[in-house]
């Protein structure tokens, strides 16, 4: 559900709107979060495989995929005694795209 469409660009969204879009950025504000999320884009990893592609320990890999799953960035299903992780969904991925795209400007 959209609260803020193109016909009220002349006013705010409401505070707790506002709130809660500054905590989503909060999230992307850690390069390791974004590290995992990038990593996410195009496959669907386990935490092991995580690790090893940013070289990074699968305990640091699983308290960041925590946050990031909390804050509904990562959705996760279990294979076995593992579990695999993706991004939530497209939106996640516009967001990473367009913050490339406006970095690369």
């Amino acid at each position: 559900m959209n609260n803020y469409s193109n016909d009220k660009m002349n006013s705010l969204p409401s505070e707790d709107l506002l709130c809660d879009l500054s905590e989503l950025f909060k999230i992307f504000g850690d390069s390791t979060r974004i590290k995992i999320l990038f990593a996410l884009l195009d496959k669907e990893l386990a935490v092991g495989d995580l690790a090893d592609e940013l070289q990074m320990t699968q305990s640091a890999i699983s308290h960041q995929l925590r946050i990031l799953k909390t804050n509904g960035l990562v959705r996760y299903r279990r294979e076995g005694k593992s579990m695999i992780y993706a991004l939530s969904d497209e939106h996640v991925s516009k967001i990473l795209n367009m913050g490339l795209e406006h970095i690369q400007e």
